[in-house]
């Protein structure tokens, strides 16, 4: 188990944080939740995050346009996409871009703790 990676959640139904935040931190993750893109992009200017969490689609900057800012300030970050759209080009377009997974929703919450403790220890932040 990878302890002490800092993991940011970005999606814009707060249900998704609120039921990611407890499982992760049970994990020894320390956890950040936003659910707005922008705040997650600024908060993401200030820290490195070993592990993000982003929804596709968000108002605001999209996932894709947080994976493509991560991806150019902190590549050792690891992203797993998560979204309720999936399709085979969104999913084509987030692992060119470096995604760690692509996950549809609805997703089941132990198999997302444990693609985020798989992501933390390749993360590099």
């Amino acid at each position: 188990m990878a302890q002490g990676t800092d993991v940011m959640v970005l999606d814009d139904e707060p249900i998704v944080g609120e039921r990611l935040r407890p499982a992760l931190e049970k994990e020894g993750h320390t956890v950040e939740v936003f659910t707005d893109s922008e705040q997650a992009i600024d908060r993401l200017k200030q820290k490195r995050f070993g592990v993000l969490v982003t929804d596709m689609k968000m108002r605001g900057p999209s996932g894709m346009d947080v994976l493509r800012f991560v991806r150019e300030q902190a590549p050792g970050t690891q992203v797993i996409v998560i979204t309720g759209y999936a399709t085979i080009e969104t999913s084509h377009e987030a692992n060119a871009w470096g995604a760690y997974r692509f996950v549809a929703k609805p997703f089941k919450l132990k198999e997302l703790v444990k693609l985020v403790e798989q992501a933390a220890k390749l993360a590099s932040a």
